[in-house]
């Protein structure tokens, strides 16, 4: 079912400096709605100028799904045709020669596809999506996949750049991503004419670090065409779904469990004797790894939220994260994906690494990180990566790092909250519950109806 799309005063901001600006970024953190912002201003402009076919591109997740789920769920988007460039050789080339509105890909295919169209370009309008990953970009160097777009990005007549983190490592990644917007206008036509300008030779002689004038100077040039967004609210978490689909095989496992309370999985019989069993049971499934017997043993049967927690982390570009879960076996596989990553546990040094930002990835769960906890200093950045039917404990790990502690802390800052959501699975019915606040009863029944 499609929504009618309302934008809030900022998202009206992202949408007229759209319109407005024919080659620039919008700076604004993940879950702002600056997709659905970025859809409806190349809409708009669709009345009065030529811009289809568009090109998104994109982490991989985020191209084969996200991007093609926007443009699905709002009623004034939802009549655009999308094709996902992705997968093997020839599902990309049959991708590319279908008939679309807006093609998705990710960065790693870019040198494949700037060869596949040759001199016919087809695009009216790039769209970067996590533009910072196009900071490494230098005229005589860096990466094949951004060499190679920049050999089609001024033919593109409007490009649009988005990301929540344009500098993580400091001023000089901006030189990079601006480049594709200018060819080198404001910040120099090359890196060494940006380094000279505006910064010095660190102490060990390799690193370079800016002047005093510099930042000043820099934002000053970019102004005209990046927009940041700082008018996101921070009176309440801004909350994000994110919607992962489980792979053919791990499907029907779930299938089976929730049809007939029973799946064999690498020679065990997984049997949920009853109803509650099965729901855990699906809910395991959903998160990727499935108990197979009674002795703790378990099974994994996907990684696809792994992938999307990896995203996640990657758009947050060094700012600490912290990851609720529900499951031992989400933790094992956590820990296993994130080296990084730590364990919340009894010792008080974990707590106060936490809030000096030791810890770039916490593993917490939500039975253990409740009342009198404070993790706001930490960080404002939380993920489910799997979801559980207690409403108290998830409203209490949200509370960790929310809105009021963060005021209370003296940080001006909004919290985020991603919801990784296994789409046509338990999950949809365990985040409607928490969203809704309605209990449990009342969600299944609903659910069993609509699938009645």
């Amino acid at each position: 079912m499609t929504r009618a799309f309302t934008p809030h005063d900022y998202q009206r901001d992202i949408i007229r400096f759209m319109q407005d600006t024919r080659r620039g970024a919008c700076w604004c953190a993940m879950g702002g709605g600056k997709s659905v912002s970025t859809l409806t201003a190349i809409l708009n402009l669709s009345t009065v100028e030529d811009v289809f076919p568009v090109l998104v591109l994109a982490p991989l997740r985020v191209a084969r799904s996200t991007w093609p789920d926007e443009v699905g769920k709002w009623r004034h988007t939802s009549h655009l045709k999308v094709s996902v460039i992705t997968g093997n050789p020839k599902q990309r080339e049959l991708a590319a020669s279908a008939k679309a509105d807006i093609y998705t890909t990710n960065y790693e295919n870019l040198e494949w596809l700037v060869a596949f169209y040759g001199d016919k370009w087809p695009f009216k309008v790039i769209v970067a999506d996590e533009l910072s990953r196009l900071k490494s970009y230098r005229t005589r160097q860096g990466s094949k996949r951004a060499k190679a777009l920049a050999r089609v990005a001024h033919l593109t007549p409007r490009f649009i750049g988005l990301t929540g983190t344009p500098a993580p490592n400091g001023l000089k990644d901006l030189w990079g991503q601006t480049w594709f917007l200018d060819r080198g206008e404001r910040l120099g036509k090359t890196f060494s004419a940006f380094e000279a300008r505006w910064f010095t030779k660190g102490w060990d002689g390799f690193s370079i670090q800016p002047m005093p004038h510099a930042q000043k100077e820099i934002e000053g040039k970019l102004a005209d065409i990046c927009l940041t967004v700082n008018g996101l609210p921070v009176d309440a978490p801004i909350v994000n779904n994110i919607y992962v689909d489980l792979p053919a095989a791990a499907r029907k496992t779930y299938k089976e469990l929730e049809d007939d309370m029973f799946s064999e999985l690498d020679g065990f019989e997984i049997e949920a004797v009853h109803a509650a069993a099965r729901t855990s049971k699906c809910l395991q499934a959903a998160s990727g790894a499935i108990y197979v017997d009674d002795t703790g043993q378990w099974r994994e049967l996907h990684d696809e939220k792994i992938r999307a927690l990896e995203s996640v982390i990657e758009e947050a570009a060094g700012m600490p994260v912290l990851v609720a879960y529900h499951f031992k076996s989400d933790l094992v596989r956590l820990q296993a994906a994130f080296k990084q990553g730590r364990a919340l546990d009894k010792e008080p040094k974990t707590i106060a690494d936490w809030n000096v930002g030791k810890i770039p990835v916490l593993f917490v769960h939500p039975a253990s990180a409740g009342h009198g906890l404070n993790l706001q200093d930490g960080g404002n950045i939380l993920a489910f990566f799997s979801l559980d039917w207690n409403l108290e404990t998830y409203m209490q790990v949200i509370e960790r790092i929310g809105p009021m502690r963060q005021k209370q802390a003296g940080y001006d800052r909004p919290v985020f909250v991603h919801h990784i959501v296994a789409r046509n699975t338990v999950d949809e019915m365990v985040l409607d519950r928490l969203q809704s606040k309605r209990s449990v009863q009342e969600v299944l029944l609903e659910a069993m109806e609509r699938r009645g």
